[in-house]
């Protein structure tokens, strides 16, 4: 049902109401020299920025066969094939000390794991140059700001088959890149990986901005989720990247980096009704 957003309710409520009873008390007790009447606005103010921020449309639902999604609202950033060249490190991996280190990103495993496409765990990923393989994938980066819609939806009918949660090295909370930038990938983000009953593997990555501190995930480990169904919310600007096997689908977005004239901050998409790839027919 169209409205506010889980966690929303609340604080529009109470803004709402103490405008309306500090402007009733300034108008029919004391206005203070106007400081109430003044007052009583701006919490008013507050409370429609709030409702805003946590409004959740209802959207329509492509049923087409073959499709992903958006998960979230927001401009394309960049649309990018990439081949992952590292993962995180097992203990064991760590224990023989056979790993880098980044002072920005932490500790990696110089191999892609042995099935990228399974995203079975973080990898780290560099664009395609030259030959394609099968195992690379494409990535679509959404930048969603303070005015968009915050609500996260599922890109495809699938189970959700691993949730994470993290941060920068040796960080509790963080870093806050402003989510407009590439470095922003490795600001404090959930991923997660989406199943489908064939098996085929998509990977989101909810990422803070920052403004947006706060990932608030309503969905966990073993839900299974219709195509567009909601399942957690990014508060304030934020990103949203989607990765899926390059073999098997096509992007069907403008990114920013493609100076199309007609989109240049990049196509704007909405969560759960835009297409943003489509399956590759074996005719193809």
């Amino acid at each position: 049902m169209a409205g506010l957003a889980q966690g929303g309710h609340a604080p529009v409520a109470t803004f709402a109401l103490a405008g309306v009873a500090i402007l009733v008390g300034g108008i029919y007790l004391d206005s203070l020299n106007g400081l109430l009447p003044l007052l009583g606005v701006l919490c008013l103010m507050v409370a429609v920025f709030f409702a805003n921020f946590w409004r959740d449309p209802d959207r329509p639902i492509p049923q087409d066969s073959g499709i992903l999604v958006s998960p979230a609202d927001g401009h394309v950033m960049f649309v990018r094939r990439e081949r992952a060249n590292g993962r995180r490190p097992s203990q064991t991996e760590r224990d023989e000390q056979s790993i880098e280190t980044d002072e920005h990103t932490g500790d990696w495993y110089p191999q892609a794991c042995d099935n990228p496409l399974t995203f079975e765990t973080e990898q780290r990923f560099e664009p395609v140059e030259g030959t394609l393989h099968d195992s690379d994938v494409w990535r679509v980066a959404i930048f969603m700001s303070p005015l968009d819609v915050h609500v996260n939806r599922a890109p495809r009918s699938a189970t959700i088959i691993a949730m994470e949660h993290r941060t920068g090295k040796g960080r509790r909370r963080g870093p806050f890149a402003p989510a407009y930038r590439k470095e922003s990938e490795y600001n404090e983000r959930v991923r997660t990986v989406f199943e489908a009953e064939d098996g085929e593997r998509t990977e989101v990555m909810q990422i803070s901005g920052a403004l947006a501190r706060t990932i608030v995930p309503w969905k966990g480990i073993g839900d299974t989720l219709r195509r567009g169904e909601r399942y957690g919310m990014i508060r304030l600007g934020s990103r949203v990247d989607v990765r899926v096997p390059a073999a098997l689908y096509e992007p069907q977005v403008i990114s920013a980096e493609d100076n199309h004239p007609q989109h240049p901050k990049g196509q704007f998409v909405k969560a759960g009704s835009d297409i943003l790839f489509r399956r590759i027919s074996e005719e193809e």
